[in-house]
């Protein structure tokens, strides 16, 4: 979703080129420390502004823990912001974004490729050579075939992979007969990916696509061997091309990854392969992962959307606490989607009564206050670029306004109110009860809502993401969080506004919005060679998204981390919502 990424890039970085020469390799990040330089042993926010505790020691254990448990660690089948980043672990992407912070964390760079794609004259197609040497931790060779059929397994094949986004399907030319994909067709795959030898890959596509180095870098494009993949069964033996493989895995309680002996430094000039072991324990309460970061027995929080209101409190009152920690925006929403396919939501006035009844300063206080973000009410967080300052439903200091409300039921032909559920994240502690802040908002125009939890590993593949679920089970209102796929404003628009997105499983769509205009806007601004245009399309959509009510913005979210010093090489990370990269983590310990 990337439920969860990135913030604005430099103009050079965003304008990709279509019909110009091919782009070089560029900047190669050592790794060893950021451009934006060492930050020590901290301070506040140090993480935002450089690198903290660099160092190369090897050694040690570096442990991760996470409330719950991911929608998948098969890198072809997840789309939660946190798995794009620690996937890179033990898998490799044709490109990546190099470590480091600010603008330095959001350079593309070439990870899996030797450099950024040769786009032809027309845009219409991408050429990418893999690096040479390169090998899994069997030790046999990565081959351009196998990122092929990465990209069809994660794209084509949604009774098995359904998690992951859809732009390879939705933009990628079909063969004359539908493709439905590597499990039922045995043909030879796509025709619109060619492999010409083991270190070419070429893309052809249905129309001019500006962001497409950006694309590849999803970990959809991290190369799988179609003789080890057994679909859904894959995610218990994934087969590494990283720094690290996997060495067991308890589906919900544990991971534990060692370092890939076949991993060759000299083919991968941004991973550095530290610790002697990393471990992810999962299904842990916050308040314990909390814990376990002050008292240095735990490195990082995987699912890096910060530590609880509770520790918040603490860490705020302790100024010694309070100097490790970093504050950061990381292009993320935080927003109720009103599902357009549920009466009487299929009506724009009964949408109208949800906007202007819902009390923002209600629900950012239950989220942690200001400093967890400030109160939003488009659709593009203000560091995307393309973002524009309007307030199309807007009430007195963002409390809203019950009159508007009861005059729009009115007009929905529901005055006195109807019934509907809405949905949250059962580990998110912090939506449910902004969920249960609508509820009561909502409550105070006869609008009773139901609120009902799913865990973050299954809300897209069995709850709030599956259509026809939500229209079985009357659900009209969905608890979301969304970031960027990539730093700019298709990126963050298309996945959760393109009709021609909606899934029937793993869908971002919410709302189910399916609006030819938007659809139209969404095509002329990725085909449009001229950034400044693109940007100006993109407020355009959003404008067009809030005119029809289909969801509420209620914070532009900011993660607030702790940083133990058991940690070494922490850099937060635009590219990553905010999360510090997890490329390079190593400990003292």
């Amino acid at each position: 979703m990337r439920r969860s990424r990135t913030v604005a890039l430099t103009a050079a970085a965003a304008a990709a080129v279509l019909i110009v020469t091919g782009c070089s390799s560029g900047s190669k990040s050592s790794g060893s420390s950021s451009a934006s330089g060492s930050a020590g042993g901290g301070g506040a926010d140090a993480a935002t502004k450089g690198v903290v505790n660099a160092s190369d020691k090897k050694g040690g254990t570096v442990t991760y823990e996470m409330k719950g448990a991911p929608d998948s660690f098969d890198p072809g089948n997840t789309y939660y912001a946190y798995i794009y980043n620690f996937s890179r672990l033990y898998g490799r992407p044709l490109t990546t974004f190099a470590p480091g912070a600010g603008a330095d964390g959001n350079k593309l760079v070439p990870d899996l490729a030797e450099s950024l794609g040769k786009p032809s004259a027309d845009g219409l197609t991408w050429t990418y050579k893999l690096r040479a040497g390169l090998k899994y931790d069997d030790g046999t060779p990565i081959s351009s075939k196998d990122v092929k059929y990465a990209v069809e397994r994660s794209n084509f094949a949604p009774d098995v992979n359904s998690n992951g986004p859809t732009y390879f399907h939705d933009f990628l030319v079909d063969n004359a007969t539908p493709y439905q994909g590597p499990y039922k067709d045995k043909t030879g795959g796509l025709d619109s990916i060619e492999t010409p030898d083991d270190q070419t890959i070429v893309f052809h596509l249905k129309q001019p696509f500006a962001d497409f180095d950006y694309l590849v870098s999803a970990p959809q494009t991290v190369p799988v061997p179609q003789a080890k993949d057994d679909g859904s069964g894959y995610v218990k033996h994934v087969v590494s091309s990283g720094a690290y493989k996997f060495d067991s895995y308890d589906d919900g309680k544990q991971l534990t990854l060692v370092p890939n002996t076949n991993w060759d430094p000299a083919t991968d000039p941004i991973r550095k392969q530290l610790a002697d072991k990393i471990v992810v324990r999962m299904g842990m309460e916050q308040s314990t992962i909390d814990k376990d970061l002050m008292a240095g027995n735990a490195q990082v929080d995987l699912v890096g959307g910060g530590v609880d209101p509770q520790t918040q409190a603490q860490i705020l009152q302790n100024p010694k606490l309070k100097a490790n920690t970093d504050n950061a925006y990381g292009g993320r929403l935080v927003y109720t989607a009103i599902n357009t396919k549920v009466a009487p939501f299929d009506n724009i006035e009964c949408r109208k009564a949800v906007q202007y009844a819902i009390d923002k300063v209600s629900v950012q206080t239950t989220l942690g206050g200001p400093i967890r973000g400030q109160i939003a009410n488009t659709v593009l967080p203000p560091d995307i670029a393309g973002h524009q300052d309007f307030n199309v439903w807007e009430t007195k200091d963002n409390k809203g306004d019950l009159d508007k409300a009861k005059a729009a039921l009115k007009a929905c032909g529901k005055p006195d109110g109807f019934n509907t559920v809405i949905t949250a994240r059962t580990e998110r502690d912090p939506e449910v009860q902004a969920a249960t802040a609508i509820q009561a908002a909502l409550k105070k125009i006869n609008i009773n809502v139901e609120i009902q939890k799913y865990a973050q590993g299954k809300y897209f593949s069995d709850a709030a993401g599956v259509p026809q679920f939500t229209q079985d089970h009357n659900i009209g209102l969905m608890m979301m969080q969304w970031g960027a796929d990539w730093p700019t404003g298709y990126g963050f628009l298309q996945q959760i506004s393109d009709g021609r997105a909606i899934k029937a499983s793993g869908n971002s769509n919410l709302a189910q919005l399916n609006d030819p205009e938007v659809n139209k806007l969404l095509d002329d601004a990725i085909t449009n060679t001229d950034q400044s245009a693109r940007e100006k399309i993109y407020g355009q959509i959003d404008k067009k998204i809030m005119d029809q009510a289909v969801y509420v913005p209620l914070t532009d979210f900011k993660v607030f981390l702790y940083r133990p010093d058991s940690a070494t090489n922490l850099v937060s990370t635009s590219a990553f919502s905010g999360e510090y990269d997890y490329l390079n983590i190593g400990t003292t310990k």
